[in-house]
């Protein structure tokens, strides 16, 4: 029983890792409101290296459209714009030499279309993923049916168990898109 329940835990830890994925991915899909993580990943050449902006300058929202930056080393605002610019953000920023400003443009309605398409895909790629994790989980305890580690009413119990978690896993995924597709379609 003790191998049933480590398939089940590991299955848990590769479902939830699934749901961690989607919401980090969708931390970086711009909604017309402005949120740091939009451009704290983003990769600055500072001195020949790409760095993460988020370790070279503070980044905070100043309001509801406003990112500000404002970077541990005045001489790197440039290169900062320019990884801004060459990155797909679609924001020109705007600096008084100590700080740059990103003001994020509202959506239109078609591009609104659009991302709630795009987060549609992925939450159905993270519901893929969690199907696999399932099926995988469940042949492995098939295996130890065959070799007779479980009987037939630990198999049964462990397939019930496996659906359990998957179906709480889907339902997660559906949460963090309702969620996001709310963010997106908010005028």
């Amino acid at each position: 029983m003790d191998d049933v329940r480590s398939v089940l835990e590991d299955a848990k830890k590769r479902m939830k890792k699934a749901v961690e994925v989607l919401e980090s991915e969708y931390n970086h899909i711009r909604t017309g409101r402005a949120n740091t993580s939009l451009v704290s990943g983003l990769k600055v050449n500072y001195y020949g290296a790409p760095t993460p902006l988020s370790q070279m300058a503070n980044i905070a929202v100043t309001d509801a459209r406003t990112i500000a930056i404002r970077p541990w080393d005045p001489t790197a605002i440039k290169d900062i714009e320019k990884a801004i610019l060459a990155s797909d953000l679609g924001i020109t920023p705007s600096n008084d030499g100590k700080v740059i400003r990103l003001t994020v443009p509202p959506l239109t309605g078609e591009r609104r279309k659009a991302l709630a398409n795009q987060v549609n895909e992925m939450a159905e790629k993270a519901r893929v993923s969690i199907r696999n994790i399932r099926r995988e989980a469940i042949k492995k305890c098939e295996e130890m049916k065959k070799s007779s580690v479980i009987t037939e009413d630990d198999l049964e119990r462990a397939k019930k168990d496996i659906q359990e978690l998957t179906s709480d896993h889907e339902k997660m995924v559906n949460e963090v898109l309702e969620k996001k597709r709310k963010e997106i379609m908010e005028v």
